[in-house]
């Protein structure tokens, strides 16, 4: 089914076709997983874009999926305030237990692990996003229960 209507709905909603493309972006990616070339093709089709210039907006964002991504997302901030207080154990803790590393998926296809340079709560770090749904203050320590959760269905 194409998303061409529900793109053009959206852009109505916008001065011009090239400001609706972070939503219609977020569509395509909530349709189809993830936004391969036909994605951003069908994107560029309903807003009257290039699909270079979809490309070039999806590719800045770490909230849009490039590749096939798993059905759950962990995401570690790695920024300034989460590094100063042990980011980068925290994503090595998740690189242990998930047997993957930052960019890649579990073998069952269920989780996608991601480094992201800022997840915006500066003020509680090191946060972690699971599928979107922000943890504060996570340590090491806690790594094990949320990937027990996320695989819990939790």
């Amino acid at each position: 089914m194409s998303l061409a209507p529900d793109i053009q709905a959206i852009a109505t909603r916008y001065p011009s076709s090239r400001s609706a493309v972070l939503p219609a972006l977020r569509l395509a990616q909530e349709r189809y997983g993830w936004l391969s070339r036909e994605a951003l093709e069908e994107v560029g089709d309903a807003l009257d874009l290039t699909p270079a210039y979809c490309m070039s907006v999806a590719s800045f964002y770490d909230m849009f999926n490039l590749e096939p991504a798993g059905r759950h997302t962990i995401e570690v901030c790695t920024n300034v305030c989460c590094g100063l207080v042990n980011a980068q154990a925290v994503l090595e803790s998740f690189e242990r237990e998930l047997g993957v590393a930052p960019g890649e998926t579990t073998p069952d296809g269920e989780i996608t692990l991601r480094a992201v340079e800022c997840l915006g709560g500066c003020s509680t770090p090191t946060i972690v996003a699971v599928d979107h749904r922000y943890r504060q203050s996570v340590t090491p320590d806690d790594v094990a229960s949320i990937v027990a959760e996320v695989r819990n269905g939790g």
